[in-house]
């Protein structure tokens, strides 16, 4: 079997690629190193059946030669981190519009396809566990924090448009607040900056009140859920949630970093508005419903917060040493 992972230098993509290796796939990555690594791939032998190839999703001839042979495609490649949508809108509008409908138009009819979505689609719905079918609340065009949210939400409608008139087989997940090794907090991901702040001594900055309740998901958990999915064929046409089963306030989550690596840290209170800019919007609750990924493959996230900080730990205390 081939796999095409689109993104595959990510930290998501990279996990991904590990588990197919192992489960005996030939994969081929295209990844532009934007805000993936070499190093995230750089443990792999270069026996193991792996192709890398540096490139954009949106250069349209590359991704049809590169899906020609491919068996199925993981389509992770999108512009991530609210920092890098902030500061790059343009780009980041049209890596996750241009390049999805590239990846969708060279798949030939019958190929399964997974399309990385994410939770922010939900936008400002705080309402309980957040199901499937759940409404989107979006903000005014003119918080650019909602064009991300919009352009995977787009995303989400032309995967399935594709699999309704083309006989794509297009399953769609969205991603709760997935974390663990490899993931940089470069971007604005809030649990490796916590870590890696407390780790240092030093401040560890909560934007807002702390009081946001937020879920994790640990990447293996992930991992495992996107591949099972992708083996049952009843998933193909649906939107997956893929979040643990754990919810937890930001403020808390600085509390259990700092206990957790033994650190002396102090909690810092950012206000949105300095650590963003003017017109910054967030929700104050963020968890999801697995119910329907529970039902469909019999798994859903577990991995505890506490085993998650600690493994993230672990990892950045290997990288400094």
């Amino acid at each position: 079997m081939r796999a095409f992972v689109t993104g595959g230098a990510g930290f998501i993509g990279s996990h991904l690629v590990d588990s197919l290796l192992a489960g005996g796939f030939q994969v081929t990555v295209l990844d532009d190193f934007s805000t993936g690594s070499r190093d995230n791939l750089a443990h792999i032998p270069s026996t193991a059946a792996l192709t890398v190839v540096e490139g954009s999703v949106l250069d349209a001839p590359l991704v049809e030669d590169l899906l020609a042979q491919a068996d199925c495609v993981y389509h992770l490649a999108a512009a991530v981190g609210v920092r890098r949508i902030l500061d790059r809108p343009l780009e980041s509008i049209r890596v996750n519009l241009k390049g999805t409908e590239n990846v969708l138009e060279a798949l030939k009819p019958g190929v399964p396809v997974l399309l990385a979505s994410t939770s922010e689609v939900y936008g400002k719905n705080g309402k309980g566990a957040l199901a499937e079918t759940d409404d989107s609340i979006i903000g005014a065009t003119s918080i650019r924090r909602w064009l991300y949210a919009t352009s995977k939400a787009m995303d989400e409608f032309l995967a399935l448009a594709h699999h309704r008139e083309r006989d794509i087989h297009a399953v769609i997940v969205r991603f709760f607040n997935t974390v663990g090794p490899r993931q940089t907090g470069m971007y604005g991901m809030v649990l490796p900056n916590f870590v890696q702040k407390a780790l240092k001594g030093e401040p560890i900055q909560i934007y807002g009140d702390g009081r946001q309740r937020r879920n994790f998901t640990y990447v293996d958990d992930a991992i495992t859920g996107i591949r099972r999915l992708m083996e049952t064929p009843d998933a193909r046409g649906q939107v997956f949630n893929m979040g643990g089963g754990e919810e937890i306030t930001i403020e808390n989550l600085a509390i259990r970093v700092r206990e957790i690596t033994g650190s002396k840290s102090p909690l810092q209170y950012v206000p949105y508005g300095c650590a963003y800019g003017g017109g910054f919007e967030d929700m104050r609750r963020r968890v999801p419903d697995t119910t329907r990924l529970k039902e469909l493959t019999g798994f859903a996230p577990a991995t505890p917060i506490d085993t998650i900080i600690a493994r993230v730990a672990d990892h950045f205390r290997g990288a400094s040493g």
